[in-house]
């Protein structure tokens, strides 16, 4: 029951509306099945959970992350015995543990082919690699840095709230019988992600982008994503749809400059016009997501990441290349805007993201 409970939580997170009510169902089904079958558990956590095909896709990432190895699917019977989740199931086929050893029973077991994949570099994984990594990002949730608000609120501990204090005592007949508390509850703070299109960020830019995408459906009321190249474009609106692949083709749609040449003094310049000093990036922490390429004037883009630090709460940049061995910030772009850059992190992998999360949710 605990393992179906935990499912049923990380099936939430991923972004399945798995209710009571399905839960209990799924509970129903395998009190009944052979709960070491994985297919037989794989089946009846769909027909029970799912409430669309929008959900599958999510249902099948939950499923590889939380029991490990490979999602179950229907076969012809056979005399071979049923299949059971292992502990090492490949992405592809070949090299997985098929002849020596036993299987494992137990099906919460960590998938050492997930954990693999986590960190290689998204530059260089084969297209059936890059689809199974897709459906580990429906479960990335990147956490919102959090602010001091200004209105206090109720609260067990804190400062003591003379008015509702009194208020108390006058109903208990003028004894201060017990001290009301109040607090400033944190509010999350807006975070804003500028993230590059051109041609020599195209390798990482749909990984960039499901990113941004899981961030705006984590806090969607908080979290900005614009597109930088050559042009500026906001894609916040077309992020918010619910299923990635459609949020994706919608931005992609929208941006008029992908894969094209890199101006980020401009951009950068054209961003703080219009959207900066309006409240965009006050107070806000501004993750640009680039390599630093720059063809137009360093001296511009020093200028401008300098206008953003001065606004920012804090400012991150994420490029991807600085998760290669060897690497040194040398393009004329990134010593222009290291001065003004308070985290400096990779983002080339699935645990760099995840990491990349943690610098944000800390800022």
């Amino acid at each position: 029951m605990a393992t179906v409970l935990g499912f049923a939580r990380t099936l939430r997170a991923a972004g399945v509306a798995a209710s009571p009510d399905r839960v209990e169902a799924m509970l129903s089904a395998v009190a009944v099945l052979d709960v070491l079958d994985a297919t037989a558990v794989y089946w009846a956590g769909r027909l029970t959970l799912c409430s669309g095909p929008d959900d599958l896709d999510r249902y099948d990432a939950a499923f590889a992350a939380y029991f490990g190895g490979e999602v179950p699917r229907r076969s012809t019977p056979a005399t071979s015995a049923p299949p059971r989740t292992a502990a090492t199931a490949p992405l592809e086929q070949g090299g997985g543990p098929g002849e020596e050893g036993e299987a494992p029973s137990d099906l919460a077991v960590a998938a050492s082919a997930e954990e693999v994949l986590r960190h290689r570099d998204v530059a260089d994984l084969t297209p059936a690699e890059r689809e199974h990594l897709r459906r580990l990002f429906a479960l990335v949730r990147p956490a919102a840095p959090m602010r001091p608000a200004r209105r206090r609120r109720p609260a067990p501990h804190g400062a003591v709230h003379p008015a509702r204090t009194v208020r108390r005592a006058l109903r208990d007949g003028g004894e201060v019988t017990r001290l009301l508390h109040r607090r400033a509850r944190p509010r999350p703070r807006r975070v804003v992600l500028l993230v590059d299109v051109s041609g020599s960020m195209s390798p990482y830019a749909d990984a960039l982008l499901r990113f941004a995408h899981a961030a705006v459906r984590a806090r969607p009321a908080s979290t900005e994503v614009f597109t930088i190249g050559t042009r500026l474009t906001r894609v916040t609106r077309e992020m918010r749809l619910r299923d990635p692949d459609r949020a994706l083709a919608a931005s992609g749609g929208a941006i008029p400059d992908w894969s094209g040449g890199t101006r980020l003094g401009e951009v950068l310049k054209a961003f703080l016009d219009r959207w900066g000093q309006r409240g965009t990036a006050r107070g806000a922490v501004v993750v640009v997501c680039s390599d630093g390429w720059e063809r137009g004037s360093p001296d511009l883009l020093r200028e401008q990441m300098a206008r953003l630090r001065r606004l920012a709460h804090a400012v991150v940049w994420v490029n991807p290349h600085k998760g290669r061995a060897g690497y040194e910030p040398l393009t004329g772009g990134m010593q222009a805007a290291l001065p003004s850059v308070d985290a400096f992190v990779s983002g080339h992998s699935l645990a760099a993201f995840e990491e990349l999360s943690g610098v944000i949710s800390r800022a």
